[in-house]
């Protein structure tokens, strides 16, 4: 499966850049070549198959609503905007018939600027949960397809957002929670004998961020823990 070959490459790339020491220039050079492969896997949001662009935005939802939940709307902020941002209108194509409903992040987004706790707008956090499940079942797709997909998404992520033991990117770090929950989730809809082996392994990848939510200031996991994790998460695909 030309999906999982091209991870496994992108994992051991990235064990054998975090084992070097690096300057600043290694890391630009790190950087953009993660952007190139991102870009050779071809995950614009203008070609990705739609349940794929719904998993990529359901992560983002999923961390925005544990921020919120935690007491961090300025961390949520950036996240639970995603479904209705104008920058993230090709995310979105083809969704409202499935049953795309934004004027509950509209809502909740309201709610958030207005400086609403997210105790008093539990109703409505719980809709627009609902509502991203929603549009993944009617989505439909491969569900080890889109797992792979989010494993492969988690590494990119992780390790932009992670170097050094420290979080550099908070963004990118809570990204990687929130796609690791979804392919969780994800994986509790398959069927067949290696489901129950496949949960229990991303159980142990999203226990790698704190309990209740991944805050900006949280100690990280190393990177290297986590990309060997989602390889061993793809060996029970």
């Amino acid at each position: 499966m030309n999906m999982k070959k091209n991870i496994l490459i992108l994992s051991l790339s990235t064990l054998m850049l975090i084992g070097c020491a690096k300057s600043k220039n290694d890391q630009k050079s790190e950087k953009k070549e993660l952007q190139k492969v991102e870009m050779q896997e071809d995950h614009s949001m203008g070609t990705l198959p739609v349940e794929k662009r719904i998993a990529f935005m359901s992560g983002h939802v999923e961390v925005g609503l544990a921020l919120y939940r935690a007491g961090k709307p300025d961390q949520a902020a950036q996240h639970l905007m995603h479904p209705v941002s104008e920058m993230h209108q090709a995310e979105r194509a083809g969704i409202d018939a499935l049953g795309f409903n934004a004027e509950v992040f509209k809502a909740v987004s309201k709610a958030m600027d207005s400086g609403k706790p997210a105790s008093e707008i539990e109703p409505m956090l719980t809709e627009a949960e609902e509502n991203i499940t929603l549009l993944q079942k009617n989505a439909g797709g491969d569900l080890s397809e889109i797992i792979l997909f989010l494993m492969e998404t988690v590494v990119e992520e992780y390790s932009a957002g992670v170097r050094d033991g420290k979080i550099v990117e908070s963004g990118e770090y809570q990204d990687a929670f929130g796609f690791s929950v979804i392919a969780l989730k994800t994986s509790k809809r398959m069927e067949g004998d290696n489901s129950a082996p496949l949960t229990a392994e991303l159980m142990k990848l999203v226990d790698m961020w704190p309990a209740g939510a991944p805050l900006a200031d949280s100690t990280p996991e190393t990177v290297k823990n986590v990309v060997e994790q989602t390889n061993t998460i793809i060996k029970n695909l």
